[in-house]
Order: C-alpha cells, then structure tokens, then sequence
C-alpha cells in the first residue's frame, strides 16, 4: 500500500473532523478557543487518530463510526503536548516548529486551553450525536480505557516519573520502561483498543491488536529518543539534543545508542508478530508499525 497516500488521506479526514467538532475563534472565550485551535492545527501527525480509524478497519468496521473518538483522541494527545511544554515541566519554546502555546498565549490561557480541550474529548465521545450506532456497551468500555490511559495509571503518571527522574544518574531500565509505555505508549496503545472496539472486535481480534498497540507505543517512544539524538531541530519541530540536556531518563541514555535501535526494531517485529490473525485488512497497522520506527520527524 501507499503509506504516504494513505496518512494524508486519514490526516485530512481527522482534520476536517476536528475543525467540525472544535469551537470556533469567535465563540467567546475567544482567546481560549483560538489557544485550543492554535495547537491541535500546529502540523500534527495524526498518528493516534489515524491508528484508531486502521484498527477498526482491521477488525472489519465501519471507520466513519471511529472519527470522533479519534479526534477526541487528538484532543488529548495535544492537551498533553501544551502542559508538557509549560515552563513548570519541560520548558519547550517550539513545537512542531511553531512556538509553544505558552510564548504565544500565556501560561495561564495554555494551562486553561489544555484543560478545555481534555474535558471536550470526553464530551465529544459522550455526545449522544456524535457517537449514534455505537455499541453503548463497547462504548462504555471505550471511555473507560480512554480515561484510564489518560490519568495517573497512564500517561499523567509517566509524567510525573519522567519529571522525577530527570538528571538521576543511576536510572535503570525498568523505571524507563515504565515512564515510555505510560507517558506516550498508553495513549498508543488506547487508541488502538477504541478503534478495534468501535469495530466489533472479538475476543481474539481485541487482544491481537491491544499486543500490537502495546508495542508500536513503545517502539515510538524508543525512535522519539533516537530522534533527539540523531535528528536536527528543523526535522523534528522540537531543540534537538535536549533529552539529553536535561538528563531525560531514556533508552539511549541507559542502554546506548545501538542497543536502542536495535530495541526498536524488536518493539516492530513484535507489532507485526502480533497481526498474524489478520489478512491485508490490518496493512496500514503493518505500514504504521514501520513508519514509527523509521521516521526523520
């Protein structure tokens, strides 16, 4: 298949989703609507989005059902992206090339936009319009591991262990571990399950693609640590080399440069391993699997 064509395919879908579903500019409080649309329109990649429309097509759905969920999904991973880049967490002054939401709005108005667009997702999914045909049941679910991923036990928690163990010069791999598969893996790997779960999956089909969601989590966060090392700030939007700057506890720092590529690529094989039950429906997971590991950006 075409990754590239498909990706930009699914971005657009997501993107015009997203423009529907997200207040205007001129709705008041306008300054907080124009934060929330500043960062979810920076150039995202829609990965988490996207992986949700290819896992409810790989167990045989309907993907128009997925959109909003995939977009609350956006709301979310870009809620976490204004309040990591606050000067209370990592200091970030761009991101995705374009200045933090905090340099252009303020910190007050970012902590606020963060915190509107969170609650929106929520809404969004629970908006008996938005989510008519669902399973309410799988629904439910779906909510359920969305939030669960999402709060202390997921990425808010890998946050705050990636927080604490900043410049610690005797950080182990297991404390690594648990800061990639729950500050970025767990909302990977939701995304996944909700797509699989909107599309009827059985028993077999949910565990085989919640196994690969746990994997292709992973192994982005592994090829985000490769790529502060080896990519410029011009290809990854970010000040390159400042993982290492701020003593980040990552793969690279604890196992080396290699031994984390080579990590990486296992993570990927995994990800494969564990579509095997599937035909040419779960391609784009296979390609996505792929494009994670080997991307520049």
């Amino acid at each position: 298949m075409d990754l590239k064509a498909y990706l930009k395919e699914q971005c657009g879908r997501i993107d015009a989703a997203l423009d529907a579903y997200l207040p205007r500019e001129n709705e008041l409080p306008h300054n907080l609507h124009k934060a929330m649309r500043y960062s979810v329109f920076a150039g995202g990649k829609r990965v988490r989005p996207i992986l949700m429309l290819a896992a409810c097509q790989a167990v045989g759905g309907d993907t128009e059902r997925a959109v909003p969920a995939a977009c609350a999904m956006e709301m979310i991973h870009t809620y976490s992206l204004i309040h990591d880049d606050l000067p209370a967490m990592d200091d970030d002054d761009f991101r995705r090339g374009n200045p933090t939401n905090h340099k252009v709005f303020g910190e007050a108005i970012a902590i606020l936009a963060g915190d509107a667009l969170l609650t929106e997702a929520f809404r969004l999914i629970s908006d008996p319009r938005s989510v008519k045909g669902c399973n309410p049941s799988a629904l439910l679910i779906l909510i359920h591991e969305i939030a669960t991923c999402a709060g202390s036990h997921g990425m808010v928690g890998g946050q705050v262990v990636d927080m604490e163990s900043e410049g610690k010069p005797d950080m182990d791999l297991p404390t690594v571990q648990y800061i990639h598969t729950h500050k970025t893996g767990a909302l990977i790997k939701a995304s996944v399950v909700a797509g699989a779960l909107l599309g009827g999956a059985d028993d077999n089909k949910l565990a085989a693609v919640t196994r690969y969601g746990e994997a292709a989590g992973l192994a982005f966060q592994i090829a985000d640590d490769i790529l502060d090392i080896e990519g410029t700030t011009e290809q990854i939007g970010k000040d390159a080399g400042s993982d290492e700057a701020r003593g980040k506890a990552t793969y690279p720092a604890v196992m080396g440069l290699a031994a984390a590529k080579h990590e990486a690529q296992a993570m990927m094989d995994e990800a494969f391993r564990a579509l095997e039950i599937f035909g040419m429906e779960a391609d784009p997971l296979r390609e996505i699997a792929t494009y994670i590991v080997n991307r520049k950006n």
